[in-house]
């Protein structure tokens, strides 16, 4: 048992990552360290935060890792997992790491094809489901999963009549594994010393935004480094809290509540339901954040709405605040001095507005935000700088364990990624690609040698994506190599940046800009249910679906003003000549989006060649007959004429 009563202190990651440390033996040092001194982790269940101390953490990890071990478990197996942020699965995570096992999660929304695709190449030995819904999908891929053992789950609601023999709760692991501590009670810090830091922990699949997802594998080394050269730019603390909330199966959450979270130490807060996480990270008030860029253009679509829904006094406060907020912001940018009357009037900002707004997303004792996993917009970015929020874009990918290139306080541009964290080298090719070298570089791709040879060259990680180096270092991401369009005029230009644009208001939930080697720029446009919904609410506008109401003359004009917004300061080959409203959001069931809410244009382009034939027609209209898949694999026909209205430049 790890000693408890040890006193703790406020101080940054101090850890020295050698290359024989792994995340079980540093789990196991912070877990002596801190004991039950420290709360390790915090769950709020039925509106009541439950706290979890290290000694906590450290015994459940434990009994589970010697339990899975008593079930067959052994180095280098694989452990898939699916469910909710929980501490149970990172518990699970811990365990099989601790076990010498490799973790594989899945997203919680993932389709049964999805999962059996994932599980199978894997060869996945254990399976850990959170619930019912978990259960049912892995029971329903078993057979055709030969390498799956036992499946292991969490929440007992609706398992009373589940009685096959693999199937096990993870109550009763723990249980043989408190069995199995009594005989051998230093097998546990036994197998955790066998571990070596080149030895592989997680095996992550890519997003697939144009083929099969592919499985990245990261060592030991890999995440600690990472997470070590991170926390030297922006070092966190013992005392900070994080909210964990973003899916484990993104690399993202694992490099915030592992590859940083173990080395700091801070406490690690998890939600009690996806849809409850915003009121949960408001109760919490993180001092670290990381989202993709999705979670901010919520709340900055959230805070648009009030805004328009307020009475006369506050939308004028809210402006005035705004307009200075914005000017300071812009300043900072340009790393010139603030005139003392825009300090006070800042100051008056504050006080009026950007302190209670704040408080209101949960970003009052915020030191750092991060946001990274895809592009976002300079109008949302200057947004939250206006707030006051110390946001900062993160460049990365899974390949890398997340991230090699941040912004530095007091040096943030917005239309960059920032410069290189410690010992990370970043170049561009002659293509125009960029390419980075670091100690954080995976370690190939599992079973697909080919495709470790094209990414990994000379140990230089091919991204993929176009930038270029601007005169102050900071890395320009220009968009995804394949993506990168050619306007009528010869000159390249990125979709991604103007989608972003287009998202900044709060009736565009999604956009999809096409034109490539074509002689005008054209949109497909995803309007925001809700909140149009609303709009044609106070205005009487009669509606009884999402195809109906996107199909509004009256949305259609509310959206072009959205899109000539858009289109300002943009050189004329690049502005939106004609769009069309679709019929629904894009989702990641109907496979138009990744399971990290990327766009797979290459998918999308086929199935909606119809409506981008149509957009560079004569036609005013576009026939559509498909169909759309909910997540439990039920399918629905749609048949809908979609309006095409033109923009006049």
């Amino acid at each position: 048992m790890p000693p408890g009563g040890r006193a703790w202190e406020r101080s940054g990651t101090q850890i020295e990552i050698t290359r024989n440390l792994t995340i079980p033996k540093l789990f196991l040092r912070q877990c002596k360290k801190y004991g039950k001194n420290k709360v390790a982790m915090r769950e709020k269940e039925f509106g009541i935060w439950r706290p979890f101390t290290w000694q906590d953490y450290y015994e459940n990890v434990k009994y589970l890792c010697l339990g899975m071990v008593s079930l067959g478990l052994k180095k280098g197996d694989k452990v898939a997992m699916i469910g909710d942020n929980r501490p149970e699965g990172l518990w699970a995570e811990m365990a099989a790491l601790c076990a010498g096992a490799i973790g594989v999660w899945l997203f919680q929304d993932c389709m049964i094809d999805e999962v059996r695709y994932i599980i199978d190449h894997s060869d996945a030995k254990f399976f850990v489901g959170e619930t019912q819904e978990e259960v049912d999908k892995a029971l329903s891929i078993k057979d055709e999963c030969p390498k799956l053992e036992k499946i292991i789950w969490d929440d007992p609601k609706g398992m009373r009549h589940y009685h096959q023999d693999f199937l096990i709760s993870i109550r009763k692991v723990q249980e043989i594994g408190r069995e199995v501590d009594k005989r051998e009670p230093h097998l546990f810090e036994k197998l955790i010393n066998q571990g070596h830091g080149d030895d592989i922990c997680l095996l992550f699949y890519t997003s697939g935004t144009t083929a099969l997802p592919k499985g990245a594998l990261l060592s030991h080394w890999n995440m600690l480094t990472m997470g070590r050269n991170l926390m030297a730019v922006d070092p966190c603390y013992d005392t900070d809290d994080f909210v964990s909330y973003l899916p484990f199966a993104w690399i993202g959450e694992q490099m915030m509540s592992i590859s940083c979270g173990l080395q700091v130490g801070y406490t690690i807060n998890f939600p009690e339901e996806p849809e409850t996480a915003r009121e949960d990270i408001r109760q919490i008030g993180p001092h670290v954040m990381f989202a993709p860029p999705r979670l901010y253009e919520g709340m900055t679509r959230q805070v648009q709405v009030r805004h328009i829904d307020s009475a006369w006094i506050k939308r004028k406060v809210y402006e005035f605040a705004t307009k200075v907020g914005y000017k300071v912001a812009n300043l900072k940018f340009e790393k010139k001095p603030i005139p003392w009357t825009w300090k006070f009037l800042n100051w008056l900002a504050y006080i009026t507005m950007q302190k209670k707004l704040k408080d209101h997303l949960g970003m009052s004792r915020l030191r750092h935000a991060y946001t990274g996993g895809a592009a976002m917009g300079p109008d949302h970015f200057r947004f939250f700088h206006a707030l006051g929020v110390n946001l900062k874009q993160i460049y990365g990918q899974t390949e890398i364990a997340g991230i090699s290139i941040v912004h530095r306080d007091g040096d943030v541009k917005f239309d960059t990624v920032g410069t290189p964290i410690p010992q990370t080298e970043v170049q561009i090719t002659e293509e125009g690609e960029i390419i980075s070298r670091s100690p954080s570089v995976f370690q190939g791709y599992y079973k697909n040698e080919e495709a470790t040879r094209k990414t990994l060259v000379n140990g230089w990680l091919h991204s993929g994506d176009r930038g270029f180096i601007d005169e102050d270092g900071h890395l320009v991401v220009f968009d995804r190599s394949k993506d990168v369009m050619t306007l009528s005029d010869g000159r390249p230009f990125s979709p991604q940046y103007l989608e972003t644009r287009l998202k900044f208001s709060p009736f565009v939930q999604e956009a999809w800009v096409v034109g490539d080697k074509r002689e005008y720029v054209a949109a497909v446009m995803c309007i925001d249910y809700s909140v149009v919904g609303k709009w044609a609410d106070e205005r009487k506008i009669n509606y009884t679906s999402y195809p109906e109401l996107s199909q509004k003359p009256e949305v259609y004009n509310l959206i072009q003003k959205q899109i000539e917004e858009a289109n300002k300061d943009l050189p004329e080959p690049a502005k939106i000549r004609k769009f069309v409203n679709l019929y629904k959001v894009f989702d990641a069931d109907d496979e138009e989006l990744t399971r990290t809410s990327k766009l797979r244009r290459a998918f999308v382009e086929k199935r909606y060649k119809d409506i981008v034939d149509a957009l560079y027609s004569d036609a005013d209209t576009v026939h559509m007959d498909t169909t759309i898949t909910y997540e439990d694999g039920r399918e629905q026909r749609i048949k809908t004429d979609l309006r095409i209205q033109e923009i006049k430049i």
